[in-house]
């Protein structure tokens, strides 16, 4: 008898289904799973001297080594985040190098993965790998890419490049951490022309309706962006309210570059949790800041060249031994 061929198709669509449910459910089992919310929160023992100053110092000296290495790359947009990331790797962060896949850990995103280098940088120092990788930046075979990849770089917790969608994956990230209840804080930082993005906005509505405040963000506020400054392309201001009119808690830090500042900011944001309203922390930066060439560079200051010569001078200036 002539099998019915709609009925074959259906048998093997729900044999495939079954099939992977089972592998799902396979892979749920083989997971970790914390007795406690505590578990999830031994923050691992950092020195109680660390001088945030000085890591700036050292952050922006490794972002001019490895781009000056590889003679061009985004500068103005990697030296103007500097101090957010030295506050969150070095001083707020539930994160272990040791273990970068550790469960419950702190998340950070960088939705304008054009400031990898300056990620890298951070990670570097904080012994998720040698600084050696630094020098690979974006060249054939590196773990290094010139935007964030995390298929490729340890620390990194997501891909991004394309404008608005990481910042997406950081409010996924903030609604996954809060069903799981691992008491985690997902952290993002996002362009001030990224901002012009509609996908951002979509974001920051379905983060505040779903009341996400273990999610802290940062606007990237250097008012520069690759086609002129925010003002001429598309104008943002006034930037604090929209944000407020979106439901998330506003902090407006004046020197986005002073990192008493932004620690005072972030500390202030972690506060925040238990109000059910999101963060977004507006950092008014320098593009460039640390090297005053490349600031003079105005919005080319973007993604140009630089020589091991000038990252050398850049360096010194930055050191002070000039």
């Amino acid at each position: 008898m002539k099998k019915n061929k709609n009925t074959s198709n259906g048998v093997l669509t729900k044999t495939v289904r079954g099939l992977t449910l089972q592998l799902i459910r396979s892979v749920k089992q083989s997971l970790p799973k914390p007795n406690h919310v505590s578990d999830f929160n031994i923050k691992e023992d950092l020195p109680l001297n660390y001088d945030l100053k000085e890591i700036c110092k050292d952050i922006r000296c490794d972002i001019l080594t490895s781009i000056g290495h590889l003679g061009v790359g985004h500068i103005g947009g990697c030296l103007s985040v500097v101090e957010a990331l030295a506050v969150l790797y070095f001083k707020e962060m539930n994160i272990d190098p040791k273990n970068p896949q550790m469960p419950g850990r702190d998340r950070f995103i960088c939705s304008k993965g054009h400031a990898g280098p300056a990620v890298y940088a951070a990670l570097a120092n904080r012994g998720y790998f040698d600084k050696k990788e630094l020098l690979t930046l974006n060249q054939g075979g590196t773990n290094l890419p010139s935007h964030c990849d995390m298929n490729l770089t340890t620390g990194i917790d997501m891909t991004t490049g394309s404008l608005g969608q990481g910042f997406s994956c950081a409010v996924g990230a903030a609604l996954g951490s809060k069903l799981e209840k691992d008491g985690a804080t997902i952290y993002a930082m996002i362009g001030d022309g990224e901002s012009q993005e509609g996908q951002i906005w979509e974001a920051a509505m379905f983060a505040a309706a779903k009341k996400l405040d273990n999610l802290i963000a940062f606007t990237d506020y250097n008012k520069m962006q690759i086609d002129g400054t925010t003002a001429e392309v598309n104008d943002l201001d006034p930037l604090c309210d929209k944000w407020a009119a979106f439901g998330w808690n506003v902090i407006d830090v004046k020197d986005g570059n002073d990192v008493d500042q932004v620690a005072e900011a972030v500390a202030q944001a972690k506060a925040n949790r238990g109000s059910g309203k999101p963060t977004m922390i507006i950092l008014n930066t320098l593009k460039g800041c640390g090297v005053q060439w490349i600031v003079d560079l105005g919005v080319s200051n973007h993604n140009t060249n630089v020589t091991e010569e000038q990252a050398a001078a850049a360096i010194r200036e930055i050191r002070g031994e000039d």
